[in-house]
């Protein structure tokens, strides 16, 4: 199992990934899925922006993968960013995303970047103890902002200081 940099001929596999999500999950509040053409103009967009893009990789395909976005589009906001992690269904309770956040969180340390948010869509234990094992820490809570599969959801959010 390699952690790596997105490259272009991932987006068709990453976009397999988060159309599980989509389909059978409240981890996103997408609702269709996307293609590969969408997956990659996602990518470029964030690597366009700075924001990193990794990929867990194993065998001949990626088994997760782990990336930055832009926080908020205002300046201020240039050293704050949000986090997210997918891995491939069945392959749960790997390490995949411990993995994958190991190395994203100490690339956005490298690249400069001070504060890292995580929004979880609640409940999600397992998404809720992966951030907390890299210390994030709670600190919002928003009652009923999305629905999908026709309830109420609420978001928490969690966040990490990389640097002082």
């Amino acid at each position: 199992m390699i952690v790596r940099p997105a490259v272009s001929d991932d987006a068709v596999q990453a976009a397999y990934i988060y159309n599980h999500y989509i389909a059978t999950s409240h981890a996103t509040f997408e609702l269709d899925p996307i293609d590969g053409r969408e997956m990659l103009r996602r990518m470029e967009s964030g690597w366009d922006a700075g924001y990193p893009f990794l990929v867990c990789e194993e065998g001949s395909g990626v088994c997760g993968y782990a990336y930055a976005s832009s926080h908020r589009g205002r300046p201020a906001y240039a050293h704050t960013v949000e986090v997210s992690v997918y891995v491939k269904p069945g392959n749960d309770g790997q390490g995949i995303g411990t993995k994958l956040y190991d190395s994203l969180l100490s690339e956005l340390e490298t690249d400069g970047f001070h504060t890292v948010i995580a929004g979880i869509s609640l409940p999600n234990e397992d998404s809720v103890r992966l951030h907390e094992k890299f210390g994030f820490e709670k600190v919002a809570h928003f009652r009923e902002v999305g629905r999908k599969f026709d309830r109420w959801i609420d978001v928490g959010y969690w966040q990490k200081i990389l640097s002082i």
